[in-house]
């Protein structure tokens, strides 16, 4: 019997493109895939550093893990990404049944970490160096570049692929950890993005998206820039099965004239952008240090709009940030209320260690406060999504087939006693799920479909058959 692994991932894109490459190593290894993490002999925690309540699940999970660990000391438990690079010799403290900590920039390491604990030798440690007290190309360096050759059985999607442009961040928004703990910006050249997706075509993939924590601020050390990327991107699409290129997460004060000329000029890059606002106040954008006023954040949703018409934006923003008042919090609906979003990540503010916002402003927003202004805010983009959404309602669109929807129930296609359709899933050029009933076969194809009704969340379709 093989040994087996299960990674358990929260988190953003990033992490889940990390489990999926430390997925591929360990198979490469002759790991196998545990279906249940009850019955893995090795059980990874994937972890998040931004919310406060990211951690506390984590550290919940490993809690109820400390008398499965008392019966089966074999298992190997480890905790892997942000929460293990902030956290560090704190998670053995609260959990000393862990095996393993490994933060972001080492999980190439983890299968020969495995080999190591495996041979009695536990527990281990590895992280990068801190950005605090340590020279910028040291720390860059304590952060491994690792972005193999993709192996298809790894991936979630055989269709669809996230491709990882940049590491870190150099920001240093004032509520946000993320640059402690992945480290300073560094851009990957871009012959290596190519040749990665060059091999994801080869291998059928429909869809890639550019990640980085500031996708939009990408150069290598070359100069080139996203736009520059885009464009061959483009080529390798033009002859390869690869149909769409979408990228996420950009910065406002990256948004610049040549990325929105591409985007709106290359066929294949999807009219898409995801574009944190974070607060239509200026007071609290300011304490935020995000180097943009709420006017200059409306002129690049107005750049974007006259450049692409027809092109979505989402946005995230966090409610409650120190000194936040009410005043500043309606100007934050007012700008969402124009903005008219796509749709929008909701947080509540929380402190977070080690961040200049924990260190110099007091947490002096109520969280009854907190969860009624998340309420607000909330409310009103799903009413905006959903007026968005019924005006969609007798188009057609171009849907890339995901695959079965998670209500998916078959049922027999009249006149086809051999085919079953299923409620399929997928996703228009502008990023609305859409399900609708068709055969799984069309699975990573592009459909067209005819919106017939809609709700807030979901477009339902009818396919047309050509």
């Amino acid at each position: 019997m093989p040994i087996t692994f299960f990674i358990e991932t929260v988190g953003c894109q990033m992490n889940v493109l990390d489990s999926e490459l430390v997925a591929a190593g360990l198979l490469r290894k002759g790991f196998a895939p545990a279906a249940d993490p009850k019955l893995a002999d090795i059980l990874l925690f994937n972890t998040c550093s931004v919310r406060q309540h990211a951690e506390d699940k984590i550290y919940s999970a490993l809690g109820r893990l400390k008398h499965v660990k008392k019966y089966f000391p074999q298992k190997i438990i480890g905790v892997i990404g942000c929460m293990a690079q902030k956290d560090g010799e704190t998670i053995f403290a609260r959990a000393p049944h862990v095996d393993l900590v490994v933060g972001p920039g080492q999980i190439a390491q983890i299968p020969n970490f495995i080999d190591r604990i495996r041979a009695g030798e536990t527990p281990l440690m590895e992280l990068s160096l801190d950005r605090r007290g340590n020279h910028r190309h040291e720390v860059e360096s304590s952060f491994d570049a690792y972005d193999p050759m993709r192996d298809l059985p790894a991936r979630e999607s055989p269709h669809q692929a996230m491709v990882r442009i940049m590491f870190g961040c150099d920001q240093f928004c004032t509520y946000c950890v993320v640059p402690h703990v992945r480290g300073p910006e560094q851009s990957r050249p871009m012959g290596e993005i190519l040749a990665e997706v060059r091999q994801l075509a080869e291998q059928g993939c429909r869809e890639v998206t550019f990640i980085g924590q500031t996708v939009s601020k990408y150069s290598d050390e070359e100069g080139n820039r996203l736009s520059t990327l885009l464009e061959c991107t483009e080529e390798i699409a033009e002859r390869s099965p690869l149909a769409r290129i979408r990228f996420v997460t950009s910065h406002p004060n990256s948004m610049t004239r040549d990325l929105l000329e591409a985007v709106r000029d290359l066929p294949h890059v999807m009219p898409y952008f995801h574009l944190p606002a974070q607060s239509g106040s200026d007071a609290v954008l300011k304490r935020m240090h995000r180097g943009y006023t709420s006017g200059e954040y409306r002129e690049k949703i107005h750049k974007i709009r006259e450049t692409i018409p027809g092109a979505a934006v989402t946005s995230d923003f966090i409610v409650g940030f120190c000194g936040e008042t009410e005043e500043d919090f309606q100007q934050t609906l007012r700008l969402a209320e124009e903005s008219r979003f796509k749709n929008s990540f909701i947080f509540k503010y929380s402190p977070r260690e080690g961040t200049k916002a924990c260190e110099l402003f007091a947490d002096d927003v109520p969280e009854e406060t907190k969860k009624r202004r998340n309420q607000e805010l909330l409310e009103l983009q799903n009413r905006i999504c959903a007026e968005d959404n019924r005006a969609i309602v007798g188009a057609e669109v171009e849907i890339l087939v995901e695959g079965p929807s998670k209500n998916a129930g078959k049922l027999k296609v009249l006149g086809e006693e051999t085919s079953e359709v299923l409620q399929m899933t997928g996703r228009t050029p502008c990023d609305r799920i859409t399900v609708f009933d068709a055969p799984e076969s069309l699975a990573g194809t592009i459909q067209k479909v005819k919106i017939v009704r809609a709700s807030a969340f979901t477009l339902f379709g009818e396919r047309v058959k050509e």
